[in-house]
């Protein structure tokens, strides 16, 4: 006899999202794991006296969303300080940095603004000293790649950040700083355990209302692997989690014995993480042609000949890499510098926004998984910010997904925190501007979920709903397949459940 279930999902639409299409009406679940997958009445025979049953009442599931590139600190900084991202003028800013200013410690803090979005100037040291002139005063630009900062936070700091990363007009500082300036700030504003635990918590919990049942975290703060493993074993790690450590951390990896894959089912060390320039946001992403409005190519944050020194000693330690690539000049570094590399370690090229035809089939003929963000086409209209920072002829170069995949490059999608929401990426990557750019929503579903699992070498184990595959699942109020694609990401996730166990319920 067939023992009964211990969670049952009924009378919905279950996109299995296997090649075939495949679609049943119910779920069945035992020990965390898939154990049928079929019509309604067949997944009945698997409900006992102690089976959970839910009613789905014509919603839909899909594998859990994985997002592949992600900052779980950063997203809790951001509901836990000034959420600048909805912020459509410089004043909007300044008034939520304010509205909390109270209840905060010394370091008044916002995250998540975007100067696109008023079609201005990044927020300035004048700016935020209308906030306070006692206590320093960060805002956090959406790509982390920019901060601005107050008169008391950019004197207080300034004598440790590198020149060329300090902006400056008539030879005063702005209050604009960028790349290995700004990292002067985040370790400035480096939380303690207990404050990173509750920042993580929070992210997590948001993760879940957005149907996200697995991150691959970018890890760059040295306090959040050991909260991570006290989560674990506490058993309030409810993500599955793996931990792309920064280059930072490449010393400490070796000597410990880590490896790509180690840990447990909720935690696992990923990659290495390395940056090889900035962001188009912050105009320091290395290009081949100059920036629209400063005639300047950006900027190596590791040069050329550094990453290759650190590839080849990560690849020969077996590791699996993560490289931050954004310009064109970038990425083809980035592919000179992997070519040579274990094919089996499936490294990663991390946003890959600037491309060209020669780019787009070099890493389609590559082993390379391309970690793409499908919501930057946010970016990518006429008026965005794209066409003000390279001009509309790049503008509808960036981020080909569509184009990538036609030509077979294997994608795994993430948000980078702008914002962490999945069902925006896929609405996003369907409606981007142009076919080169656009994917349909199987072909976006599937880089959240059989991508991520890919990338995560877990494609044995997730990405789709079917028996024998991890039971983590996104239940959806309505098919992305069906509704006004420009609509796709007001779609309310009504339920999340990670191995077994759901983690989000919006059903009842």
């Amino acid at each position: 006899m067939t023992d009964a279930a211990d969670l049952v999902l009924l009378d919905g639409t279950v996109h299995v999202l296997d090649d075939a299409g495949t679609t049943a009406e119910g779920v069945a679940i035992r020990a965390g794991e898939i154990v049928r997958v079929d019509k309604s009445d067949e997944v009945r025979h698997l409900v006992g006296v102690e089976t959970e049953v839910v009613d789905l009442d014509g919603r839909h599931v899909l594998p859990g969303f994985v997002d592949a590139h992600t900052h779980m600190l950063d997203a809790g900084r951001q509901l836990r300080n000034a959420d600048l991202s909805a912020c459509d003028s410089p004043e909007a800013c300044l008034d939520q940095l304010r509205a909390g200013r109270d209840e905060r410690a010394e370091w008044i803090l916002g995250f998540g603004y975007d100067e696109s979005r008023w079609g201005g100037s990044y927020l300035a040291r004048d700016d935020l000293d209308d906030v306070s002139t006692e206590r320093p005063v960060a805002a956090v630009r959406e790509d982390m790649h920019v901060v601005s900062l107050n008169s008391v936070a950019l004197e207080r700091y300034r004598t440790r950040m590198p020149d060329r990363d300090v902006n400056t007009e008539d030879g005063r500082a702005t209050g604009v700083v960028v790349e290995d300036a700004a990292g002067v700030i985040y370790d400035a504003i480096d939380p303690g355990p207990e404050r990173a635990r509750t920042l993580l918590l929070a992210a997590q919990s948001r993760a879940h209302e957005l149907g996200v049942t697995g991150v691959h975290d970018m890890v760059r703060r040295s306090v959040v692997p050991r909260v991570y493993r006290d989560l674990d074993l506490a058993g309030e790690l409810s993500l599955r989690v793996r931990m792309n450590y920064w280059a930072d951390f490449l010393d400490a990896v070796e000597e410990t014995g880590l490896a790509t894959n180690h840990g447990s089912d909720r935690l696992e060390v990923g990659a290495i993480k390395t940056f090889t320039d900035g962001s188009i946001g912050g105009a320091t992403a290395k290009l081949s042609e100059p920036y629209r409005e400063s005639g300047d190519t950006g900027k190596w944050v590791v040069p050329p000949r550094e990453l290759r020194e650190l590839v080849d000693r990560v690849d020969e330690a077996g590791l699996q890499l993560a490289i931050h690539a954004i310009g064109d000049e970038a990425i083809a570094e980035t592919l000179d510098a992997l070519a040579e590399t274990d094919p089996s370690a499936r490294h990663r090229i991390e946003h890959a926004e600037v491309l060209d035809d020669e780019l787009i089939a070099r890493l389609a003929a590559s082993d390379v998984i391309v970690s793409a963000q499908p919501n930057f086409h946010k970016w990518a209209r006429e008026d965005g910010l794209y066409a003000s920072r390279l001009g509309d002829e790049r503008r509808v170069r960036t981020n080909q997904l569509g184009a990538l995949a036609d030509a077979g490059a294997t994608l795994a999608f993430g948000s980078d925190c702008m914002p962490m929401d999945p069902l925006f990426g896929v609405q996003q990557a369907v409606t981007a501007p142009t076919e080169e750019q656009r994917l349909d929503v199987t072909e976006a579903v599937r880089a959240y979920t059989r991508g991520g699992a890919y990338a995560g070498f877990a494609e044995d184990r997730q990405g789709t709903v079917d028996a024998g595959m991890r039971a983590d699942l996104t239940v959806l109020a309505e098919s992305p397949w069906e509704v006004d694609p420009s609509t796709i990401g007001d779609v309310d996730v009504a339920a999340t459940v990670v191995d077994g166990a759901v983690v989000y319920d919006a059903l009842r």
